[in-house]
């Protein structure tokens, strides 16, 4: 998110203020960690910056080369990579790719956050001209919600802003086209939602069939609870309420499954019984997204029922998930740790987390909560540092991956970009910094950066995920890019999960419709959520000493890097 927390409400130190003489006592004693993170020169800034740009067209130039129109770049064999036809069965690969031309849609606006309104013109044309979603190609209806709709939607809103925040991007004679394609694919996800007792969606569609007679009835509470945003805004634009209506509904069908000892949900479920299949819940794969959007769709559409429900799990989550010491940054104890537990008895079911899990920290800088979010976030940067790379899955008593790839995902850096927000304290510009070398040295390859196959012996397999372009490069570049247009406009944006650009705006408060959506049983209409989120500035929530310091003491990152083995 920008715009909840403007970035020109952060007072500046005077020489003579309390804060500055709590900074020359750290002049005088400075360790390892604040010598290494307390400053972040305007030069390496823009360095970074332009390194970080190199990062994103290295991989775009080299997908419109060698692959476009397919899906994905095979950065090794710098080659295309469409959906496994031969073999249905291999979801790894065919959940994503639907034969769409999946990386260029999804890349449309980071184009424009680099302020390439040309090529972000070129492209739009290119997938309006060549991109057809009749195609027998099943997907995951969760994947092309985020990755092809939420960028149809967010570049359609974007071309015909008449605040013009990138500058006039505006194409001439554009009539529509990206939000009647989005329009289009989202007619061939609704079947998803059709012959299910529950009203949670099936997971996976085929475009030009609807659900495949095979279909599990069987699905997980991200896939069918992270559709509100996209389906939402879409219903906004068109004034038309179906999709707002069925994400609405699989929303509050997963929230009346939860524990009414926890408060917990769990992460499967089977769509027709309503029964939990997998009964671990955590805030990472299976559950994160469900969460943000519960938060996000509040921001962008005021329904207090979100909020109602965003606080209520998280409540939950801080009763039962968290673990260690009551505060980040005072007192004794292990560092926080969000675990995974039993739904119903809060008992933890393993000793790892997941790399997923580290949006986590992105969003409790959104609801407000910044202290946790910087202990959780340094807990994950010290694997990072580690290993050069998050392991998709880290057990946290044995100090090993369990899950040993990297498939280059954006999920910290979201974090480290969200926390610079709120703080602007350089130890997140390091942070940044760290992260962009090691995927330099680390995942390069001759026509893109590659997934790790092993973070330990730095394997590689031939696969540049979209999300790498359309997020990693993103927040990596907003990050070090202080004037870009985001950070200026007038206007106040959210991401999706997929980190395409949304404005918060007024006409997506507005329904052009009577409402469908009848409140809960004993609900009333007068019930209002507990301190929503406001438009005021985050810095007001960060201790001061924090914001000219280390954002965690030494004490507790010296803490975490033993808990991690980095000594």
């Amino acid at each position: 998110l920008h715009g909840l927390t403007p970035l020109t409400s952060c007072p500046k130190i005077g020489e003579d203020s309390p804060q500055k003489s709590y900074m020359n006592f750290y002049d005088g004693n400075k360790d390892e960690y604040v010598k290494r993170y307390n400053t972040f020169p305007d030069t390496l800034k823009a360095q970074m910056k332009a390194q970080a740009k190199d990062m994103f067209y290295f991989g775009y130039d080299n997908y419109m080369k060698y692959a476009f129109p397919e899906d994905e770049l095979n950065p090794i064999d710098c080659r295309g990579r469409g959906p496994d036809v031969l073999n249905p069965s291999n979801i790894n690969i065919n959940d994503v790719l639907g034969n769409y031309s999946l990386t260029l849609i999804d890349t449309l606006d980071t184009l424009l956050v680099l302020g390439n309104i040309t090529e972000f013109q070129r492209a739009v044309k290119l997938v309006i001209d060549t991109v057809s979603f009749d195609k027998d190609s099943t997907v995951q209806v969760f994947e092309a919600n985020i990755r092809i709709l939420g960028s149809l939607i967010s570049s359609h809103i974007l071309l015909t802003d008449p605040k013009h925040p990138f500058g006039d991007v505006g194409i001439e004679g554009y009539d529509n086209e990206l939000l009647h394609m989005a329009h289009d694919l989202a007619v061939r996800l609704l079947p998803a939602f059709e012959n299910t007792i529950t009203g949670i969606p099936y997971p996976r569609v085929n475009l030009k069939t609807g659900v495949p007679a095979d279909s599990i009835n069987e699905t997980c509470t991200a896939g069918a609870g992270s559709l509100l945003v996209e389906f939402g805004i879409l219903s906004r634009l068109l004034g038309d309420s179906t999709f707002e209506w069925v994400a609405r509904r699989a929303v509050r069908a997963l929230w009346s499954l939860r524990s009414k000892e926890t408060g917990l949900l769990g992460n499967i479920v089977n769509i027709q019984t309503g029964q939990w299949v997998g009964k671990q819940s955590g805030v990472g794969a299976g559950m994160d997204s469900f969460y943000e959007y519960l938060l996000k769709s509040y921001i962008l559409f005021g329904e207090k029922e979100d909020y109602r429900m965003f606080q209520a799990a998280y409540e939950s989550i801080q009763n039962h998930l968290r673990r260690g010491r009551e505060s980040c940054n005072e007192g004794e104890g292990d560092p926080p740790l969000y675990v995974n537990v039993n739904m119903f008895s809060g008992q933890i079911m393993n000793t790892w987390i997941d790399s997923l899990q580290a949006f986590f920290p992105g969003l409790q800088v959104l609801s407000g909560d910044v202290e946790n979010a910087i202990c959780l976030h340094a807990f994950y940067y010290a694997i990072w540092r580690r290993y050069g790379a998050l392991p998709e899955r880290y057990n946290w008593q044995l100090q090993a991956p369990d899950v040993l790839f990297y498939p280059l995902r954006p999920e910290l850096v979201e974090s480290t970009y969200l926390l610079y927000q709120a703080t602007k304290n350089p130890f997140y510009l390091h942070v940044g910094m760290d992260i962009l070398q090691s995927l330099e040295k680390n995942a390069k390859v001759r026509c893109g950066y590659a997934t790790l196959h092993h973070v330990v012996d730095k394997s590689k397999e031939d696969r540049m995920e979209s999300f790498f372009l359309s997020e990693t490069c993103k927040y990596l570049y907003l990050l070090f890019d202080e004037d870009n247009p985001l950070h200026k406009s007038e206007n106040k944006y959210i991401f999706t999960t997929e980190g395409h650009i949304v404005p918060i705006d007024q006409r997506f408060r507005e329904k052009q419709w009577e409402d469908l959506f009848p409140l809960e049983e004993g609900e009333t209409p007068e019930d209002e959520p507990q301190n929503p989120p406001s438009n005021t500035s985050n810095c007001g929530r960060i201790p001061d000493a924090r914001r000219f310091a280390l954002p965690l003491k030494s004490v507790y990152m010296r803490q975490i890097d033993h808990m991690v083995g980095l000594f």
